[in-house]
């Protein structure tokens, strides 16, 4: 009923679920736009995009722009032309309470260490060393995160220089949050790549490991950017930690930070 009420030409299905496909033919939505290579789409979409992502060369947001191809629109983006056609620049109006914690005067910067899973991280202890070492005269520091991830940060929370706001706001509210803020650093998780949409400067820090690189997933955005160590490497790719992340300094962070 609620795609009906929608009255949608079409939908493209950039994360494949097959439970919306469904509901998606139900609501004979005229044309509904899929991969060839998830087999539900062959009868819940009647316009198939011959495209998998395993082993693609194409940054993500230029393999979900292929899905175009079935609006004639056959244009490969390059990474620095698709920040130009966001539309989601524009700040986002906070509760009075959160904006009188910004600060001015100085660079607002949120820390964000956890990635609920969705990514190789960084690690407490490297965040602990990169607020050590910011100045409090240039830096205006907070922690976000959720319920759970609270507990796994642990002490960087009660550190004098950062402000703790982990579980205290709402999904609307944190984009919101970072629409207000001046930068971000993060590992390769959504608050990076919306804080790179609104052209915040987001530094994101990353594996060299396949296809959980900066090739496919870095930040794209006016003032994004990251930090990968330079190897080849698969030496971890099952135990879920990742040495070469460990080897990304605090001090780089802050030269990208002020680059």
């Amino acid at each position: 009923a609620v795609l009906k009420e929608l009255n949608s030409d079409v939908i493209i299905h950039v994360f494949p679920n097959k439970q919306i496909a469904k509901i998606a033919k139900s609501a004979k939505i005229k044309y509904r736009i899929g991969t060839s290579h998830r087999i539900f789409h062959w009868y819940t979409c009647n316009k198939l995009i011959n495209l998998g992502r395993k082993n693609a060369s194409l940054h993500e947001a230029q393999l979900n722009i292929k899905l175009l191809e079935k609006l004639e629109i056959n244009n490969i983006f390059s990474l620095s032309e698709i920040p130009n056609y966001y539309g989601f620049e524009e700040e986002k109006e906070i509760p009075q309470k959160i904006a009188s914690l910004l600060d001015k005067t100085k660079f607002n910067l949120i820390l964000h260490p956890k990635s609920h899973g969705s990514a190789r991280e960084w690690g407490i202890k490297n965040f602990t060393k990169l607020v050590n070492l910011l100045p409090t005269d240039k830096y205006k520091i907070f922690i976000t995160g959720t319920e759970k991830e609270k507990e796994e940060i642990g002490e960087l929370l009660y550190h004098p220089k950062v402000i703790d706001l982990t579980a205290q706001l709402n999904l609307q509210e944190f984009i919101a949050f970072i629409s207000n803020v001046d930068g971000l650093v993060a590992a390769s998780t959504g608050p990076l790549h919306i804080a790179a949409a609104f052209g915040k400067k987001a530094i994101g820090i990353y594996p060299p490991i396949k296809p959980m690189y900066p090739q496919r997933w870095a930040p794209i955005g006016k003032k994004a950017d990251f930090l990968v160590i330079n190897k080849n490497c698969n030496d971890c790719k099952k135990d879920g930690v990742c040495h070469c992340m460990q080897e990304i300094t605090a001090e780089q962070v802050i030269r990208k930070l002020e680059k």
